[in-house]
């Protein structure tokens, strides 16, 4: 390990996290095990080996489904609010633990160190959050057209709830599902993105010593470092009532596919293709800060990052020359060091893509007015350090319509406000979308029914505005699921209605008669 990333105490808090050289990828809420292969983590930020893990093997994973079984049959019966209060000291370790979790998603992933511990952040809100629906698992009282009878639902927890995690969010994502799906009464399995699993590990250990010092049974919560065969096992076993993936629209159509045709439900984060619409009416400080941390944040790896943006003819000219001059500011290197901006990109496979993509958008006829590349030399031993860079393109562009998770941002003009919003429609994904304008009737249009088609729709921030709070995700492409605020809990909950007859008859509905 390089001595200036050493400087930023990294050792220390794997350390204080329970990472050590080699670790086991299995645990089933306090014990490790593992007898797969052995994956090794890399930081893209030096390209230094962090530690080793031993990943899970096919017995491994059966051994955590029985663990799982025999755990939820114990743990739907403890009542919802003292699963709130596991969830509520969850939390508390989180925040003992904020700095370190924060400094190794910084480190395993790239991002920046504000950002990694913006994450954990978002883990402690949501476990707040979670622990007060804890006490609002609420069903509705109805009227029956019968006489004597008591209509109501319920919710019961679903079982297993098992969860497919991306590298760009490697603690958040997996803490939206476990914190709800806990404290409605099941029990989860993580396999965690290949790509940070030292992340993973860190959270286990933390949920271990909370279910340890409540004297809670092992399968509460486990985790599975493995290949993609053992997440086509998660989705295939009719075991796991639920499957939450995060990743790729293309995996999100086969995980979407066959845990449909086992009648399982799904909850799918998929692709993202981001626009801000910025109106002649906008204010352009806010716009351009807007733009430039929504595209250049996390280095363009995010789901919600901005990838568009649709320019009103009429200060399209200032918009661009101001971008530049703002890209021109960019701070890009190692990201533990909070003078910088932007981080790496998590591996060459994504530095490879952002080429290929700058190379067909200029093959399709892109002009970039801030040339991309990769980053060499001192500081850039990895590889994996990339330029943002701007491209001015149309809409149409097949590129344009693709999802290149990488720091590059497309510009574009309009000349009335349909046109944008139809322009920002016209892709396959529909997760967040943003309108800067400080027209009132520009800002309804844009909320209305003839607006966005996203599950996100924003105005005057950026697209990357998701909070703990309200429900996370978007339509067409992206999934359609949700996660994170609002009622999001019923989905990981089956809905019952029932009907109470306290007479000492029985009158049939629709008044239908059958004497005997």
């Amino acid at each position: 390990m390089s001595k200036k990333i050493n400087d930023f105490g990294i050792e220390q808090s794997l350390k204080n996290l329970g990472i050590t050289k080699e670790n086991k990828g299995v645990s089933s809420g306090g014990k490790y095990f593992a007898n797969g292969d052995l994956l090794e983590s890399y930081s893209p930020t030096d390209g230094k080996l962090i530690a080793k893990i031993k990943t899970a093997n096919a017995k491994d994973y059966d051994t955590v489904i029985e663990k799982s079984k025999k755990a939820f049959k114990e743990f739907r019966m403890i009542p919802a609010p003292k699963r709130g209060e596991l969830v509520r000291q969850f939390g508390n370790k989180l925040r003992e633990k904020k700095d370190d979790l924060g400094k190794l998603v910084s480190y395993e992933m790239g991002k920046s160190l504000q950002e990694g511990l913006g994450e954990v952040q978002e883990m402690i809100d949501i476990c707040d959050f979670a622990v007060g629906v804890s006490r609002q698992l609420h069903g509705y009282t109805m009227h029956s057209e019968r006489p004597g009878h008591r209509m109501y639902e319920q919710y019961h927890p679903l079982g297993i709830v098992g969860i497919i995690s991306a590298f760009n969010f490697p603690v958040a994502v997996w803490s939206w599902n476990t914190a709800l799906a806990w404290i409605c009464g099941n029990v989860t399995i993580w396999k965690p993105s290949e790509k940070a699993p030292l992340c993973a590990i860190a959270c286990q250990n933390i949920i271990n010593e909370v279910l340890k010092e409540n004297n809670l049974n092992e399968g509460i919560s486990t985790m599975i470092v493995g290949d993609h065969k053992i997440g086509d096992k998660m989705v295939n076993d009719k075991n796991v009532a639920l499957i939450s993936f995060t990743g790729s629209t293309k995996v999100g159509r086969l995980v979407g596919t066959n845990v449909a045709q086992r009648f399982g439900k799904s909850i799918l984060e998929l692709g993202g293709n981001n626009a801000i619409i910025i109106s002649e009416k906008a204010d352009l400080n806010m716009s351009i800060i807007g733009a430039v941390f929504g595209a250049v944040g996390t280095a363009g790896q995010r789901c919600t990052s901005t990838r568009r943006l649709i320019i009103h003819e009429s200060v399209y000219n200032e918009v661009k020359n101001r971008l530049v001059k703002a890209y021109g500011q960019l701070k890009i290197g190692n990201p533990l060091d909070e003078k910088n901006h932007v981080g790496p990109l998590i591996d060459k496979d994504a530095v490879n893509q952002y080429l290929d993509s700058i190379k067909k958008c200029k093959k399709e006829g892109g002009k970039f007015i801030v040339e991309g590349g990769v980053l060499t030399g001192k500081n850039f031993e990895s590889g994996c350090y990339v330029k943002p860079c701007i491209a001015e393109v149309k809409n149409s562009y097949e590129i344009v319509q693709h999802e290149t998770f990488a720091p590059i941002l497309y510009i574009m003009k309009y000349k009335n406000l349909e046109d944008a919003i139809e322009m920002q429609n016209d892709v396959p994904q529909g997760l967040s979308s943003a309108i800067m304008t400080q027209d009132l009737r520009e800002a309804e249009l844009f909320l209305s029914q003839a607006g966005s088609d996203c599950g996100i729709a924003n105005v005057n921030i950026g697209t990357s505005g998701a909070e703990i709070g309200g429900a996370f995700g978007g339509e067409k492409e992206t999934g359609g699921g949700r996660e994170s605020g609002s009622d999001v809990w019923k989905y990981y909950m089956r809905r019952q209605t029932n009907t109470i007859n306290y007479l000492d008859s029985l009158p049939l509905a629709q008044g239908i008669k059958f004497d005997l």
